[in-house]
């Protein structure tokens, strides 16, 4: 005699069902209305300011988020150039994604070399925006997910101003104007190509290197980033 199967427990996968798809519905338009808005709309905070914060009060050093917004054209060229070049050479070319240069991070990384990601700057600007610290896959998918979304519907010049406002410099410190004014006493519109070179050149570990403090290794990842902005050229036609 066949057992016959509660009805309950036929409609429990079908709800299950109707449940994913409303989650991933709402997330699909909370995001892209997000992404929208923020098209004009300067980022109030971003997660990973909220993580250090909440872990600055932890180790008794207090919630500390310094950051002053400044529009694109009121940051001086030379700091575009140097995360251009030292970042993402290929920003103006690309849609999102170097896979070039994913692939040689991925086989550097791979074979023990120094650690190197291959992430371009709306990469980076979609994690800092938008996500948490990590490498898991998830965290990369969703990545993925929002760097199409920012170059569906962000300029390249959206991409960058944000970029440089919400990029970690040090401890509590955030976005390049706050940056030149903790490390150089100046304003972002003022930096230097050297000053401008060595801010950059401390992007990969900001928690690590202090730029007016410069090590060894600095003054040399500097003067390459020197080098390589000679050959890119503005972003914004003069």
């Amino acid at each position: 005699m066949a057992r016959s199967v509660p009805v309950s427990s036929r409609r429990r996968p079908a709800a299950w069902r109707r449940w994913l798809r409303r989650l991933v519905l709402g997330f699909a338009v909370l995001s892209v209305v997000s992404t929208i808005i923020l098209r004009v709309v300067p980022p109030p905070a971003t997660p990973l300011m909220m993580i250090r914060g909440i872990q600055g009060m932890a180790t008794g050093q207090g919630f500390i988020i310094r950051k002053q917004w400044q529009p694109l054209e009121r940051i001086s060229p030379a700091m575009v150039r140097a995360v251009i070049a030292a970042e993402d050479q290929k920003f103006l070319d690309h849609s999102g994604f170097d896979f070039n240069a994913i692939s040689k991070a991925y086989e550097n990384n791979r074979t023990g070399g120094r650690q190197k990601g291959g992430s371009t700057i709306t990469q980076q600007t979609a994690k800092n925006v938008f996500l948490w610290p990590g490498g898991s896959y998830l965290r990369k998918g969703v990545e993925a997910y929002f760097t199409l979304l920012l170059e569906l519907c962000w300029s390249k010049e959206r991409i960058i101003e944000v970029y440089l406002n919400v990029a970690e410099f040090g401890p509590g410190v955030y976005g390049v104007e706050s940056a030149a004014r903790t490390y150089y006493r100046t304003s972002a519109r003022r930096l230097t190509n050297r000053q401008a070179a060595m801010l950059t050149a401390i992007l990969p570990a900001p928690l690590r290197w202090n730029p007016a403090r410069p090590t060894g290794y600095l003054m040399q990842r500097q003067r390459w980033i020197l080098q390589q902005m000679r050959h890119i050229g503005p972003l914004l036609p003069p």
